[in-house]
């Protein structure tokens, strides 16, 4: 399906209704948006395992503008753009106070629009993401899981980006962001729609100059920030960084010291216990 938002065709997806039958009555469910990774990528990467979660709350997927299925002008490739779009989203399909979640692209896409519209959202979920990014840290890591050779090519693709580098990158360091070798991850990937052109147009622009830090302190809702302690392309350090800048009492921060990038690809049954009791938390 698609929506117009802000000019742009918006692609979504969703796993389950708003309305729960019980009995005599129709029961309004909660409204979890599910923001994929990249920028470059689209909502396939997240399917199926956040269906799972259309038991308690109405699932919907999208494609951010540029990405995926999903339109929209070179120059609205922006992160203020891309957090505006969700709210603008939720406000043409009416949901109110949803709960969003991020992975990594996505979880920046998520706190640009929770520091914005910071009244809107319930409730929010950062995962392995960063408000800024500390490459550093990023090439010891590949280093440390990957050897001399992948940071090397880390590197080489998060400073001069290119079809050559990142087919490099993919080959040898995408490998290294999870240590579960899951088939189902790897068919994910396969069956992803890549827009490399918005994913260069970020490395070489906004991801070096953004740093959300400072405006997290705007976020008013409970936030639940997830982390890998072996992701090597946003590490713990990042996610420290983030529940630190958030208000005191609002930020949970949980650390999955086995798992890589997107907790739920190597811990798929604690990150689900995690996110249930976050969920359901009054």
């Amino acid at each position: 399906m698609q929506v117009t938002v802000n000019g742009a065709p918006i692609f979504f997806d969703v796993v389950g209704s708003k309305l729960a039958v019980d009995g005599g009555q129709m029961v309004e469910r909660p409204t979890l948006i599910v923001l994929h990774g990249g920028p470059g990528f689209d909502h396939s990467l997240m399917r199926p395992y956040f269906d799972r979660f259309a038991d308690s709350h109405q699932v919907i997927y999208l494609d951010h503008r540029g990405n995926g299925r999903s339109g929209g002008a070179r120059e609205t490739w922006r992160l203020p753009q891309w957090g505006d779009d969700i709210r603008d989203f939720c406000e043409i399909l009416g949901i109110e106070k949803p709960v969003v979640y991020g992975l990594s692209f996505g979880g920046m896409v998520a706190m640009s629009y929770a520091t914005r519209h910071p009244d809107h959202p319930a409730r929010l979920i950062l995962s392995s993401t960063a408000a800024r990014m500390h490459l550093d840290a990023t090439y010891a890591m590949m280093a440390r899981l990957g050897g001399a050779r992948a940071e090397t090519i880390a590197r080489a693709f998060w400073t001069h980006p290119s079809a050559e580098a990142a087919g490099e990158y993919m080959a040898v360091c995408m490998p290294l962001y999870n240590p579960t070798k899951d088939p189902a991850l790897e068919q994910a990937r396969a069956r992803a729609i890549m827009r490399l052109e918005v994913m260069f147009d970020f490395i070489t622009g906004e991801q070096g100059t953004m740093n959300m830090v400072a405006d997290l302190a705007k976020v008013a809702c409970p936030t639940l920030v997830l982390a890998g302690g072996l992701d090597p392309i946003t590490p713990v350090a990042c996610a420290e960084e983030i529940h630190r800048a958030l208000p005191a009492g609002l930020a949970t921060l949980d650390v999955f010291g086995g798992a890589g990038h997107g907790v739920h690809r190597d811990e798929p049954d604690r990150a689900e216990a995690v996110l249930r009791r976050f969920l359901k938390e009054d």
